[in-house]
């Protein structure tokens, strides 16, 4: 069996070996650039929304915090008129809101620690792009510009090298004639 895994591992590589040549690298990296492009503007998204959230749980925590400051004031009016039965029910929602605000205040921490790390990530890859784009631009430089003629059906690419070539051989020609 591990024979039958190493041959096919070998043509495997071959195969992407040969697809490798065969395909364009301008096309490669131009298609790369796109793939990190949309990745850079999903994690964008993704950011955003977590900001929304933090925004959405700082509110929460407010409230909760106003909410047990106006069970303190029910707990002491309640302790003062000797309504034991009524200060239990309060602070049991009380203790409840504390929960809350403790499970809040959790989920605050995990989302500001998402948020820097994607914000890191965001950074990162935005310098990557450029780098790519850089890369992009002088691959696109140093190909050689191709002219296509159509005849009969057919494309037949000239680069600019050739036309240079043929435009000396042409000039001297001329010259000696």
């Amino acid at each position: 069996m591990a024979l039958i895994n190493r041959f096919s591992r070998l043509f495997t590589a071959d195969i992407h070996a040969v697809l490798d040549r065969i395909e364009e690298p301008d096309a490669l990296l131009k298609q790369a650039v796109r793939e990190m492009e949309e990745e850079l503007a999903r994690m964008q998204t993704q950011a955003k929304a977590l900001h929304r959230d933090l925004v959405r749980l700082k509110s929460q925590e407010q409230e909760t915090e106003q909410r047990l400051t106006e069970l303190e004031e029910e707990l002491d009016v309640c302790f003062d008129s000797g309504e034991e039965t009524l200060a239990r029910n309060l602070i049991k929602r009380k203790l409840e809101t504390e929960r809350h605000a403790k499970a809040i205040a959790m989920k605050h921490d995990a989302i500001t620690k998402s948020v820097a790390g994607l914000d890191a990530a965001i950074v990162e890859n935005q310098r990557h792009l450029a780098g790519m784009h850089q890369k992009l631009e002088l691959l696109v430089d140093e190909l050689p510009t191709t002219e296509s003629v159509q005849v009969g059906g057919a494309t037949y690419a000239v680069d600019s090298d050739e036309v240079e070539v043929a435009f000396l051989r042409e000039k001297q020609r001329r010259m000696l004639a």
